[in-house]
């Protein structure tokens, strides 16, 4: 569907849905609901009150359930399941594929969890305690399962006739991957070329037999960088024993692209990326204070720094007038910093071997920064208040700031990484810190020493 087709149904459909639930016509309403992909079903639940939301997923026949879970963010579909029995959970889960039942069930609190695999049939049950052996974040939280294999000494036509008799290839199948009697990868077909090759020809002539593979413990954000690299539409998993254990297709990376994206947005606000927009008020209150509790301490940091030169303030007014002149500039130089090497660290492109010559660089552009702002402000100032001692001191003051900025916005996403903080989340409240403390001690500082 095309950009017009959804921005019908997320605003026009939404609106007459609300409207025929006021009326109490859910007859309409479920009929409605039911002609609409489960993707833009999950956005109509998105977009809507809790209450609404309710009202909504009753109206949902159960067998349409499964689809519209898979389409919800974590927080939304974590909401709806804690509402349901066990059993209930069960039927949804069911037919979903490996990687969004890992996903699912990793988010749920761990008692209800076990409730539901005590409730599964034992292939259900394997499965999702397979798919949750692994690690968050990992290739194999995040591959399917539904591999089509082939055996090396196998014909095409024999190829053939089996897939006829399976009927349907798993979703965004465009490889079959080759394996011996121990599964062991070695080898894979393009279905392009095995479609087009004689019925005579075994499946051992057509193969690559240097298939690039996935380790199953590869960090996603790793995987997502080799499809990128590789322009791959999926790529076989596989254990330390090289044993094919799943596989990952492309619509599986651009979710992981879409949550980095979104992890990075909202957490620079400090917000969860799952945050749900219609979350109830006291739930948004408590998690958003947490971060507003930290900014305040740090605001008050700050203070407390201007506080020390608060006889210098008092007998020159002026420096009150410029004194958040150079934290401002410092803020703002020190978060493009930061902005820029967290998303080479995202890329993959930051690393142990190139961090230091990074730094340089930033120290470089902060020197030449505070260079031609520091005889701008000077300039002003001089000219503004007819004192060019005042000028050369906010310049030395912006110079020292500049610095110090680029430093700390190049050094705190490599320190933060090596202490597993996640710097998109707090890189941004201890560089404003920072630079606001060197800024206000830099020109109050050297205010004090010069001017009385």
């Amino acid at each position: 569907m095309g950009d017009s087709l959804q921005a019908k149904y997320s605003q026009k459909q939404l609106k007459d849905i609300n409207d025929a639930l006021e009326l109490g016509r859910f007859v309409s309403v479920r009929k409605t609901l039911h002609e609409l992909p489960a993707s833009y079903v999950a956005l109509l639940l998105e977009s809507s009150p809790t209450k609404t939301r309710d009202e909504l997923w009753k109206l949902l026949d159960e067998d349409f359930h499964s689809d519209v879970i898979e389409e919800l963010s974590e927080e939304v579909r974590n909401g709806i399941i804690r509402k349901m029995v066990p059993a209930e959970i069960v039927d949804v889960l069911e037919d979903m594929d490996t990687d969004d039942l890992a996903e699912t069930l990793s988010s749920l609190p761990e008692d209800v969890v076990q409730g539901v695999l005590r409730s599964m049939d034992s292939q259900d049950r394997h499965r999702a305690e397979q798919a949750l052996s692994y690690g968050e974040e990992t290739a194999g939280f995040i591959m399917n399962t539904d591999t089509i294999t082939l055996r090396p000494e196998v014909s095409v036509d024999v190829v053939l006739r089996y897939l006829r008799l399976k009927g349907e290839l798993p979703h965004n199948t465009d490889m079959f991957y080759v394996v011996n009697r121990n599964d062991t990868l070695i080898g894979t077909v393009p279905v392009t070329r095995l479609l087009i090759s004689v019925p005579e020809t075994t499946v051992e002539e057509l193969m690559d037999d240097e298939p690039e593979a996935i380790p199953v413990d590869m960090p996603d954000d790793q995987v997502a960088s080799l499809f990128e690299r590789h322009n791959w539409l999926s790529a076989p998993v596989v254990n330390d024993k090289h044993h094919l254990v799943g596989r990952i297709t492309i619509d599986d990376v651009v979710d992981i692209i879409r949550e980095d994206a979104e992890h990075s947005m909202m957490s620079m606000a400090g917000l969860d990326d799952e945050e749900d927009t219609f979350a109830p008020v006291m739930q948004s209150t408590k998690r958003r204070s947490i971060w507003l509790g930290v900014n305040l301490v740090t605001a008050l940091l700050a203070a407390m720094v201007s506080d020390i030169f608060e006889a210098t303030l008092a007998q020159l007014a002026v420096l009150a007038i410029l004194n958040t002149i150079v934290p401002s500039m410092g803020g703002v130089a020190g978060n493009q910093t930061l902005t820029l090497v967290i998303r080479g660290m995202a890329l993959g492109h930051v690393n142990p071997g190139n961090a230091r010559w990074l730094i340089s660089k930033e120290l470089a552009i902060g020197f030449l920064n505070g260079v031609i702002w520091a005889v701008l402000i000077a300039s002003v100032v001089a000219l503004w208040k007819q004192d060019w001692y005042l000028g050369v001191i906010i310049a030395f003051a912006m110079m020292v700031n500049m610095i110090a900025a680029g430093l700390a916005g190049a050094t705190l996403p490599l320190i933060m990484r090596k202490l597993r903080i996640d710097p998109a989340l707090a890189g941004s409240v201890i560089l404003t810190t920072i630079t606001d403390v060197v800024g206000i001690f830099a020109f109050l500082g050297t205010a004090t020493l010069f001017l009385l």
